[in-house]
Order: structure tokens, then C-alpha cells, then sequence
């Protein structure tokens, strides 16, 4: 597991997360909450997702690097992301995800994405015979487009969890979670851990 030390989440901090919600939820929102911080027009980011106490245990150092106050262990269950490198420039996301094997220390993983998107509205005037770059270029030109960073986020175990931000709603109370927002991101991270 490798880590951008420069640009890691801060662990003590967390931002303004319910306390009822899950770990992965928390998780989600944390990296939802360091990617609103560097804005927009950033690229793809990817995390591993990493059992706190375990990290304190077997990664003291790193822990430390990280901010995770190791006199503040607990028992509830918590996951750390760990930005990993850059993803390499001019490779499609699902082809460089077909590329990540995790290693056994890693509970999960989470990415962090823009995209253009259009309201459900608008669907019945997408034109059916474009390629992918030409729909790319269509929807980017429609007037009813919206700006909007994807963080989707997956364990070992299937668990699953999304939050959408819309860049004309750049606020964290305004942030979607749910675990089926993303689908198809969701299925692509979920592959990384295939045997």
C-alpha cells in the first residue's frame, strides 16, 4: 500500500459526520470533505480504505503521519483512507482499475471522481448513435448539465457507499450518500478485490 504522504486525510479530524452513521459513511464523507477542500476541476483520486486500529497496531509510524492519535483507540470499528499515487494520465479509469490488486491489510477502497451528468429530463433527447466521445462532447454542450464529484467506496465484505456533490450545491449539507448511487463505479472497485 502506498501512500501521497504530501496530501493524506487528516484521521483526528473528521468532519461534520453524523454520529449514527456507519464507518464506511463516515469514511465517504471524510474523503467527500478533503476533495471539496482542494475544489474543483481536480482529477480522479483513489484511497485505500484501512482498519484504524489495525493501522495503529501493525503501522505505528504511518499512523502517526496520518494524525491518528494512538491514545485515542476505541472500539468502535473505523476506516482510515490512504491516498495512493496519481492515477497515470491518459488511461480510462475502468482499464486502470482492472490493473489494483489490494493487499491483505486493506478493508476496502474508495475513489473520488468529476463527471457531467444530466437530469433524468433530458435522457429521451440523447442521441443513440454517438460514440463515447461524442456523447462526452453532447452533454458537455447541454444547457441542463450539471457538475457534480462522485465518491464512491466498497469494503471486502461488499459493503457499499456513495456521496454526490453538485457543484451549484458545493456544500457538505447539501452532499447525496446512499449506497447505490454509483453502481457501476461501485462494481468496478468491487472487482479490485476479486480472487
Amino acid at each position: 500500500m502506498s501512500s501521497n504522504t504530501g496530501s493524506n486525510l487528516p484521521g483526528s479530524q473528521e468532519p461534520d459526520v453524523p454520529m449514527a452513521a456507519s464507518p464506511l459513511t463516515r469514511a465517504v464523507l471524510e474523503i467527500d470533505e478533503y476533495t471539496a477542500g482542494l475544489g474543483w476541476d481536480q482529477p480522479a483520486r483513489l484511497f485505500a480504505l484501512v482498519d484504524t486500529a489495525r493501522l495503529r497496531a501493525q503501522e505505528p509510524g504511518l499512523a502517526a503521519q496520518l494524525g491518528l492519535d494512538s491514545t485515542a483507540a476505541s472500539t468502535a470499528v473505523s476506516y482510515t483512507p490512504v491516498e495512493q499515487e496519481e492515477l497515470p494520465a491518459g488511461t480510462a479509469l475502468d482499464e486502470f482499475l482492472a490493473t489494483i490488486a489490494w493487499p491483505d491489510a486493506v478493508a476496502g477502497c474508495a475513489l473520488t471522481v468529476e463527471r457531467l451528468m444530466l437530469p433524468p429530463s433530458a435522457e429521451a433527447s440523447v442521441p443513440h448513435d454517438l460514440s463515447e466521445k461524442q456523447l462526452a462532447q453532447w452533454v458537455a454542450k447541454h444547457p441542463d448539465r450539471q457538475e457534480v464529484r462522485m465518491t464512491v467506496a466498497v469494503l471486502r465484505d461488499g459493503a457499499r457507499e456513495s456521496a454526490v456533490r453538485l457543484r451549484e450545491k458545493d456544500s457538505a449539507k447539501e452532499v447525496l450518500t446512499g449506497a447505490d448511487l454509483v453502481p457501476g463505479l461501485a462494481d468496478a472497485l468491487a472487482a479490485t478485490f476479486a480472487d
